[in-house]
């Protein structure tokens, strides 16, 4: 508390208790530091209130009843599926409970202060924090911004929580809309959209580039729109939103379509075009902090020009993943302790939790040989694996790209069952400067996924056993 003109001092103020924050002030509490963390919302941020962890938990059960509907081939015959939408959506609040308490506690072992409160910076190394009783001046030695992003509003769909919805309405409706519209074929939209059309909703998804998950490989994407093409999403590209009308008992949706101007009707219309970074009513200006678009620049510590302040997350520019922020978060406390940590994006995972599954690190075949490598690439089909066969979910493939020379693995793209969990072995392996050889000689469980992973490896030797040799 403030006492006269005096400021409470601190070692590290983290301001945001998100997935980079909060692991911030963890990792610095653990490192000796006297730390405030500052949040005005909820701990765990977007990411496991109204983000990550709730939509997966959605998309789990819209997956068990797509399953419930469609196992009469393996002599399954489910008489009248019954969802309870309601109570779907209260057992993805108890998952949510669960995590964000365990945050707390997490952090009150590590004798981190928590504070509920807005920040304001009022010069280089102070801020002011107002509560709902008082506004508390803050000193710091150093500062880490976790402040993370919201959803983009565009201006011809201004959000208004009932019909024109974000990602955070999205994962909170008590019903399943009839008809729902997407606006943006990013992974937000992708995943909640295929979600609720396996829980019954009709989705029409509008996209302004031309295909779906721009900037993702062609060849991934594809797999996906055949699954959409199954569930009855219909996929409109190049299709740039003009505004919506909202008068009616629904939302008409008018958009431009190859230079043709076409309406779509719905009860709902969920906004997903991307995400905005939390840097606008801080006072970073007072704190000699320039921004870089909307983003903070920073070194390779995650140090912002002011050199007592760090930056993470999504503030801090492009990957916006929560696990991009636990990372940062992590190099940045440690700088901070005079630790020799600095960020290395090499082998950064990408997921998708679309249908099927998508995930991928380090470099593509076509980025490979733009950075001068002479490439190998091999890919192994799911359809040749016995454990996908066994679940059912035999779309998709496993490929590896590696040095020719060296067989150095230098990237990874999956497509297919449990490529979430998959791409873990991968990062690893580029981490580490593993070979395909490496890998092939690692004995791997039968039957199982990762099995994939070393029939791609022993593809890229040339002794591969399950597929025919290039």
């Amino acid at each position: 508390m403030v006492v006269g003109d005096f400021a409470t001092e601190v070692d590290v103020l983290v301001v945001g208790g998100g997935p980079g924050g909060y692991v911030a002030a963890i990792r610095a509490a653990q490192l000796g530091k006297k730390v405030t963390l500052v949040d005005k919302a909820e701990l765990g941020g977007v990411c496991l209130n109204r983000g990550c962890i709730p939509s997966k938990a959605l998309i789990h059960a819209a997956d068990e009843v797509n399953k419930m509907k469609n196992a009469s081939h393996m002599g399954i015959e489910v008489d009248g599926v019954k969802l309870d939408f309601p109570k779907t959506i209260q057992w993805k609040d108890q998952v949510v409970k669960k995590l964000t308490g365990g945050v707390g506690q997490l952090l009150k072992g590590n004798k981190v202060e928590v504070v509920q409160g807005e920040v304001y910076f009022s010069g280089e190394n102070t801020v002011k924090v107002a509560t709902e009783d008082n506004s508390t001046t803050y000193q710091f030695e150093h500062c880490i911004l976790a402040t993370g992003s919201r959803p983009t509003q565009i201006p011809s769909l201004p959000f208004d929580g009932e019909k024109i919805i974000s990602s955070t309405e999205a994962l909170n409706l008590q019903a399943v809309p009839e008809k729902l519209i997407v606006v943006g074929g990013g992974y937000i939209g992708l995943e909640l959209g295929t979600a609720y059309a396996k829980l019954g909703a009709e989705v029409t998804i509008l996209e302004g580039t031309d295909s779906l998950l721009p900037g993702t490989d062609p060849g991934m994407v594809r797999m996906v729109k055949r699954n959409l093409k199954k569930l009855g999403v219909d996929v409109v590209t190049n299709a740039m939103v003009q505004g919506a009308d909202t008068s009616g008992n629904g939302v008409t949706v008018t958009a431009e379509v190859k230079g043709e101007e076409k309406t779509f009707s719905a009860d709902k219309v969920l906004v997903s075009v991307g995400r905005t970074p939390n840097t606008d009513e801080l006072g970073l200006e007072h704190a000699g902090i320039e921004l870089d678009g909307r983003f903070v620049p920073t070194d390779k510590q995650m140090r912002t020009k002011n050199e007592r302040i760090f930056a993470i997350g999504d503030i801090a520019g492009q990957p916006m993943l929560a696990h991009k922020a636990s990372y940062e978060g992590k190099v940045a406390a440690e700088a901070i302790a005079g630790e020799p940590s600095e960020v290395d994006y090499r082998a950064m995972p990408y997921v998708i939790f679309s249908d099927p599954e998508l995930a991928y690190t380090g470099l593509t075949e076509q980025e490979a040989k733009e950075q001068g490598y002479d490439v190998s690439v091999s890919r192994f089909s799911f359809a040749a694996n016995g454990r996908a066969l066994s679940l059912d979910a035999a779309d998709g493939y496993f490929q590896v790209v590696a040095d020719k020379e060296t067989k150095q693995i230098i990237g990874a793209q999956i497509v297919g069952p449990e490529a979430s969990s998959l791409i873990s072995e991968v990062v690893l392996a580029i981490e580490m400067g593993a070979n395909a050889e490496d890998i092939a000689l690692t004995i791997h469980a039968h039957p199982s996924l990762p099995e994939t992973f070393m029939e791609a490896a022993e593809g890229i030797v040339g002794n591969a056993i399950h597929m025919v040799n290039k």
